[in-house]
């Protein structure tokens, strides 16, 4: 583990002054906890686990070493993603950083056509950023070499391996120099990580912000108990109090298409992404999102690790996720940054299994909130983890009735 204190300033990291003027240009002025203890590590070479919470500025603490790296080797970069979208999220940040330094950047990626992809590979760009599948796609159609790969940044490595890509990976690392430097980041610490360090890392650095699972303080919680039928008339009661933009969350492509289906026929300006949408629709749904053109963006566990939207005032859980992982992946696409965010989760009598979940994850309790329009529920009498007794009552800033559980 790591001992630097966090530092207030990007001067005195070890960073390139030409990278510096570009930082400078771009208004980044203070790094973030991640980035401050990450980047003076990454820039020694050495190989690095960084573990923060979603929206701590993970992917300058490695763009930043690469670039600086790459311009004194001959060497290639190459980074694996879960999603497009994060591909996409990355390559924007990457841009804006290397604009000046003349190093081609190739995606690779997905339900984007394959051809362009294999003509762009010809090129030899120094720096890809790959899904696991469409790399597999490309070196075994022989469009790509990664022998001259000398270094390898695994984002978000947890939620790959929970898509099922570790064979990927595995074949990914074995085939690129064995001189390597590889960087991991994620927002969760899963014995799966441990592994992927153990077998292909050397002795990595490890820099950990918050414990796996930590939430944002900055993130106001509330946990809704309702019967089914009461979920959309509790949505559009939020919608109203809520005037900034919403990103909401299902368990199903079908139900994001049908919820927003309904939201657009109420006059909001909503949009659905999911896995049957085309890559050309989901951009255009992102930067529909991005621009303020669409209000609410309604999505799958698809989008929980691929959005980086500023001002995204409120996430709701319209059904609570299966992997407790994912609500904390969810909830961190508001309060970026540092800024204020809302997180409101429905929940049904049968679902207390998954809030309990939840719940271990976090290490707290969710406030229990009610609205006067709208009947509440309550989860069964506990029987291990929580005592039927209540703790004191919060009000929420909107007059809320909050209720916090207490633990045995």
């Amino acid at each position: 583990m790591t001992t630097q204190t966090a530092s207030t300033s990007f001067y005195g990291l070890g960073i390139a002054p030409a990278i510096l003027e570009t930082l400078a240009r771009l208004k980044f002025t203070t790094p973030t906890p991640i980035q401050s203890k990450a980047i003076p590590v990454a820039i020694e070479g050495k190989d690095v686990i960084g573990v923060a919470q979603t929206g701590t500025g993970k992917t300058l603490a490695f763009c930043i070493p690469m670039y600086q790296r790459l311009a004194q080797t001959s060497g290639n970069g190459l980074i694996l993603v879960p999603t497009r979208e994060l591909a996409l999220q990355v390559e924007e940040v990457f841009s804006q950083v290397g604009h000046s330094f003349h190093i081609r950047t190739t995606v690779i990626i997905g339900g984007a056509p394959i051809n362009p992809q294999a003509s762009a590979l010809r090129k030899n760009p120094r720096i890809i950023i790959a899904t696991p599948g469409r790399l597999i796609d490309h070196i075994q159609r022989k469009n790509i070499s990664l022998s001259r790969v000398c270094l390898v940044v695994l984002d978000e490595a947890d939620r790959m391996l929970d898509m099922g890509f570790a064979p990927q990976i595995a074949r990914v690392l074995a085939g690129v120099s064995k001189n390597r430097q590889t960087m991991l980041f994620s927002a969760t610490l899963p014995p799966e990580i441990m592994n992927i360090a153990n077998s292909y890392m050397k002795m990595p650095i490890s820099v950990e912000i918050a414990p796996s699972g930590t939430v944002a303080d900055n993130i106001d919680q509330e946990l809704f108990i309702v019967n089914k039928n009461s979920k959309f008339p509790l949505l559009e009661k939020m919608l109203k109090e809520y005037h900034g933009s919403i990103l909401l969350f299902t368990r199903t492509k079908h139900n994001a298409c049908n919820i927003s289906k309904k939201l657009i026929a109420r006059g909001q300006r909503s949009i659905d992404i999911h896995s049957n949408r085309s890559l050309k629709q989901r951009r255009e749904a992102m930067d529909g999102f991005r621009s303020g053109k669409y209000r609410i963006l309604v999505a799958t566990d698809i989008a929980s690790r691929g959005i980086d939207v500023k001002g995204i005032e409120a996430v709701i859980n319209y059904d609570v996720p299966d992997d407790p992982e994912d609500y904390v992946h969810r909830i961190g696409r508001t309060a970026r940054i540092g800024n204020a965010g809302h997180a409101i989760t429905f929940a049904t009598r049968d679902q207390k299994k998954n809030v309990l979940g939840i719940e271990r994850l976090i290490n707290a309790l969710l406030p229990v909130a009610s609205h006067p329009e709208i009947p509440s529920e309550e989860f069964p009498k506990p029987t291990s983890v929580f005592s039927s007794k209540r703790r004191g009552r919060s009000f929420s800033s909107r007059g809320r009735h909050k209720t916090i559980r207490k633990r045995y």
